[in-house]
């Protein structure tokens, strides 16, 4: 369809609902008001049709990049601004972690800078829940939402599984399909790298992906529990990563023991405090 073509639709579109005598749509539906769907708005000027992008084309952009990001669900609304030393126990644990966020600012400040030259970064703490996730699902919402950036969230075993999954016959998808997403995206982010059990065949896999991006600058950001000196992986894929890679240390403590810990202190306070009621002679269930 012409541009030429597209304007005579809407135009047609505008006389029809102007002769129903409205040119909004319902309250109840999910249907843009202002342009009925289009993503376009027409205007006159002069005797002349012409067409300006509606609102809802940018709430829409961003609805189809955070689809594509696929960031899980218990990150999605994380902020890099909310991120607190208060969550580590130890002195050493949060002046790395306050290091790490030090050098995020950095990155996130000149990204620009880093997407050309397809800078990435390497999250490593062998101790699992030590909050690298929600460090790299923090990054992933700041370049969807402010930068406007296409990102693929993505765990490696997930990728692998994903990739075995398009040898079916009933597939949605082909491998080509999903190994291009993996290698198109402006920033993939691929969490726990190097727990896969290795073969040849995922060292094949992983370099495709690892070398494709490299070769084309794509900004590609990993957590891990291995120091990329100690991945089992051949030297031809360590040597990409560590070259295009920013290394971030993060505390070896696990945010995970810490809240849990909180959780189990408030509920024996709580219970303390139910105590007291009992021994008052006040109900517990007031």
């Amino acid at each position: 369809m012409t541009l030429e073509d597209k304007l005579e639709e809407m135009k047609v579109s505008r006389k029809w609902q102007s002769e129903q005598g409205s040119g909004t749509a319902s309250k109840d539906s999910d249907v843009c008001p202002k342009c009925g769907g289009s993503g376009w708005i027409p205007y006159e000027q002069d005797g002349m049709l012409f067409a300006k992008e509606c609102d809802c084309r940018e709430s829409d952009l961003m609805s189809r990049r955070l689809s594509f990001a696929n960031i899980p669900d218990t990150f999605k609304d994380k902020e890099l601004k909310t991120l607190k030393t208060s969550v580590y126990a130890t002195t050493d644990g949060k002046q790395k972690f306050l290091t790490a966020c030090n050098i995020v600012k950095r990155y996130i400040d000149n990204f620009d800078d880093m997407l050309e030259a397809g800078m990435g970064l390497y999250i490593v703490s062998r101790t699992k829940g030590s909050g690298k996730t929600r460090m790299a699902a923090s990054i992933a919402n700041e370049l969807v939402k402010k930068h406007k950036k296409q990102v693929k969230f993505a765990v490696s075993t997930r990728i692998l599984d994903e990739i075995r999954s398009t040898w079916k016959k009933d597939s949605e998808y082909a491998e080509s399909r999903l190994i291009d997403q993996l290698c198109l995206a402006d920033v993939l982010i691929i969490d726990d790298f190097g727990v896969e059990r290795i073969s040849p065949w995922v060292q094949e896999k992983f370099y495709n992906i690892i070398n494709e991006r490299y070769i084309h600058k794509k900004v590609t950001i990993y957590t891990s529990n291995v120091p990329i000196e100690e991945l089992n992986y051949e030297d031809r894929i360590t040597s990409r990563i560590k070259e295009v890679s920013y290394l971030m240390e993060f505390p070896e403590e696990s945010v995970r023991d810490l809240i849990a810990k909180q959780h189990n202190k408030e509920m024996l306070e709580k219970l303390a405090e139910e105590a007291k009621g009992r021994s008052a002679g006040k109900s517990i269930l007031t």
